[in-house]
């Protein structure tokens, strides 16, 4: 049975690029294994780029943004997932060039979907979205790198910003000493709600770490968001036997460095990529996001919102200026 729903719809005139809330029809989506009635969704940086018609992005207008859904089965045409199933979707396609989150159904491929882990409620599994299993597959990297508390301070940048917020909370949860990096003076969010136990502002971070071809081995690990000089100023400011990981180029997508980190430390530089993540380390993940990394204060990492708020809170994105995570609930 067909149904009418809303959505967030971006059409293209010229070239301009409009956002309106639009009733769409399920006959609208692509003929994929499993129609999923979304419950929430999640706003990310991509997202953002997406709804203001970076080709990069996505290729083709109209389109529904949102790369994260989470919500019930209605439908489904595998074995795999049944009518009623609780189940999560990030990256691959969704809401790049397959209609995505931002919509109130979603068609996907049964490759792409996640049952809900238990411990997990749908609404707190778009909390981590993208942005928590990005973190989550930097603090896996770590980890099974063999690092641990008791090796010194962990450094992340963008730590204000949804994959670092995450970052900064589930490595504190762990035990980790968090130092965050941040160009916003956000004192009590960082320190009381994400747990971090220092904030160094990126300026000086980088005046500090990034003038020389090594500088003091202050850090264990780090996660970077934002590339540039400062992800230049983690690989130099890393211990022996560290691992950096990377997967953000909000700063610059250049990165000016030298061998020394690697062939004088031995660190390790390591790309996360989660969008194309393969699924049985995705579970994995997940299933850790929703037991022992699962931050104490996750519900107030998170403003949620409803589907008219969206225009501007993605612009808010765009330019640098949102806090956290906003989580998009559909009625």
């Amino acid at each position: 049975m067909q149904k009418v729903f809303k959505a967030l719809y971006i059409s293209q005139e010229g070239g301009d690029f409009k956002k309106e809330i639009k009733e769409l029809n399920t006959a609208d989506l692509p003929g994929n294994d499993v129609l999923i009635k979304v419950s929430y969704s999640s706003l990310n940086y991509k997202d953002a780029l997406s709804a203001s018609g970076n080709k990069g992005v996505t290729r083709k207008f109209p389109h529904v943004p949102g790369i994260d859904a989470a919500g019930i089965v209605v439908k489904s045409n595998t074995s795999d997932f049944q009518e009623g199933d609780s189940v999560l979707v990030t990256g691959f396609d969704l809401g790049m060039n397959t209609w995505g989150g931002f919509g109130q159904y979603i068609s996907v491929p049964a490759p792409w979907v996640v049952a809900l882990p238990e411990g997990l409620s749908l609404k707190e599994s778009m909390s981590f979205g993208t942005a928590g299993l990005t973190a989550g597959l930097s603090v896996e990297k770590i980890i099974g790198a063999g690092i641990t508390q008791d090796l010194g301070a962990v450094i992340v940048s963008g730590a204000t910003g949804g994959v670092g917020s995450m970052a900064t909370a589930i490595m504190s949860k762990l035990g980790f000493e968090v130092v965050a990096i941040s160009g916003k003076s956000e004192d009590d969010f960082l320190t009381s709600t994400l747990g971090a136990k220092q904030i160094l502002n990126r300026n000086e971070f980088i005046e500090k770490y990034n003038n020389k071809p090594l500088s003091s081995s202050d850090f264990s690990a780090g996660i970077d968001n934002v590339g540039g000089p400062t992800l230049s100023g983690i690989l130099k400011s890393v211990k022996q036997y560290g691992m950096v990981t990377c997967c953000g180029n909000v700063s610059s997508a250049e990165l000016n460095t030298t061998i020394f980190p690697f062939i004088l430390r031995g660190i390790t530089l390591t790309g996360i990529d989660s969008a194309q993540a393969p699924i049985a380390l995705r579970k994995k993940v997940w299933q850790s996001l929703a037991s022992e990394w699962k931050p104490l204060h996750l519900n107030e990492m998170i403003r949620e919102i409803g589907l008219e708020e969206l225009p501007e809170k993605l612009d808010a994105l765009l330019h640098g200026k949102a806090k956290g995570r906003y989580v998009l609930k559909h009625n």
